[in-house]
């Protein structure tokens, strides 16, 4: 590793397009963050990235024309655990894109970050070693590029990136957990359901994180956070994703009562 900046390191964590360059490339930086390696002076401008680097194998699609995960086939998990992959994937790349973006806000931002990006890459390794039991790789099928897309359409704001990336998309994942392990549960796969407990875990406090710098931006613009997040989702999102929600994970994650109500049509 030769980089002293924490931005030109995000940066060659970003464009690397191999998966395990990315890994091996996410943990070397985050161990250099921190020991105090990486200094934050922002010597190079920011670049415009209009796609992180991805494995030339990987074919895009659009949602619609993804193959269906049908738990009770092998096959059918295979497919499940190659979109629970590439999506762990993807947050490696959106954690690093809020460090190398966002670039006036206070340390523990980046602290907070950085450690995202090395347990996205952890979760990347583990449901692709799941995947390769089921006798598959990352690549095998196509991904869609909507966690992407968001981040562009946030790239040029902390605050909306907060609310509609953690907040918004990678809180989906915290109420989609539960229905996921019961099909595992009922095809048998007791290990896949136990790297989901692992996940779970840990983005709940991703979410949170997004959570607590969200807050920490409504407060600095003196804005009311729970209707900012109302009108964001308005008119980002078309309103309220639908339930069920993962109530108890939500809490968790810094939800308030009046928020969930919200999302549930109820207040």
């Amino acid at each position: 590793m030769t980089e002293t900046n924490l931005f030109a390191a995000a940066l060659a964590c970003l464009r690397a397009t191999e998966a395990i360059d990315k890994v091996a490339l996410t943990r070397a930086m985050a161990h250099a963050w921190r020991e105090g390696r990486l200094n934050r002076e922002a010597s190079a401008p920011e670049e415009t990235i209009a796609a992180p680097g991805r494995p030339a194998r990987l074919h895009l699609v659009m949602p619609r024309d993804l193959p269906q995960r049908r738990p009770d086939s092998r096959e059918g998990r295979a497919i499940l655990f190659h979109a629970l992959t590439h999506i762990e994937f993807n947050a490696i790349n959106l954690a690093w894109d809020a460090v190398y973006r966002f670039r006036a806000m206070p340390a523990a931002f980046y602290d907070d970050w950085v450690r995202v990006a090395e347990e996205e890459a952890q979760h990347f390794e583990l449901l692709r070693a799941h995947l390769n039991t089921l006798g598959a790789d990352y690549g095998d099928w196509p991904g869609h590029n909507g966690l992407w897309e968001m981040a562009l359409k946030t790239a040029h704001d902390p605050l909306l990136r907060m609310a509609l990336v953690p907040r918004c998309l990678e809180a989906r994942g915290l109420d989609v957990n539960p229905g996921i392990q019961g099909k595992l549960r009922a095809a048998g796969d007791e290990e896949g359901c136990a790297l989901l407990d692992i996940i779970l875990r840990d983005e709940i406090g991703h979410v949170a994180i997004g959570d607590r710098w969200f807050r920490h931006l409504c407060n600095e613009r003196s804005l009311d956070a729970e209707m900012t997040y109302r009108h964001l989702i308005d008119e980002y999102m078309k309103g309220p994703p639908k339930g069920p929600f993962h109530l108890a994970a939500r809490r968790r994650a810094g939800f308030s009562e009046a928020e969930l109500a919200y999302l549930q049509g109820v207040g």
